[in-house]
């Protein structure tokens, strides 16, 4: 654990506040939830509660099974992580933070294809340009609010995504949100 300098007191009703710097670097925001956990030293944790992350075995098990079909990378993020990958560069991914073009799709509930062969525009996933020839984005909604999102994804020079990419990233994103339903 990494001490950050900064006290803050509990008010009457049992609250304290989370200062704007440590919710700006951890991506927390207004709404989110947190997960509290207490150790043997007393000590309070809270963490950021993924929804998704609950999912993660069988998030996981739904992205080998898309890449055994598709033979694209398979991949399945939070709002704010990428929780599952099968295919190749799963250690480039894993685990990672999502790139703030990813977060604005997923606010703004778009749906991507897009193929440099037809010089679509390109949306990073985790960095800056990771060399994908092709990709398809889908966010995922439970209880109709945007929770992550569906992504299939290629390096492979003439691979070209469409519709049945499409439709097959919208199936998986219904089947998700309705697993996080239940």
């Amino acid at each position: 654990m990494k001490a950050t300098g900064i006290v803050r007191r509990i008010d009457e009703l049992g609250r304290v506040v989370i200062p704007k710097e440590i919710r700006r670097t951890l991506r927390i925001r207004e709404g989110d939830p947190l997960e509290i956990f207490t150790d043997r030293e007393g000590e309070v944790i809270l963490k950021k509660y993924s929804p998704i992350g609950e999912l993660s075995d069988f998030a996981r098990e739904y992205v080998e099974s898309l890449n055994q079909s598709l033979g694209h990378i398979a991949v399945i993020s939070d709002k704010d992580t990428i929780v599952a990958v099968s295919g190749t560069g799963k250690k480039e991914l894993l685990d990672k933070p999502i790139s703030e073009d990813l977060e604005n799709i997923m606010k703004r509930r778009e749906k991507i294809v897009a193929n440099r062969s037809a010089d679509t525009r390109f949306y990073a996933v985790t960095g800056e340009d990771e060399g994908y020839t092709a990709q398809v984005i889908v966010p995922i909604y439970a209880e109709g609010d945007t929770v992550g999102a569906v992504l299939l994804l290629s390096k492979e020079e003439k691979v070209h995504m469409g519709t049945t990419e499409l439709k097959v990233a919208e199936t998986a994103a219904g089947f998700v949100g309705k697993q996080m339903e239940q």
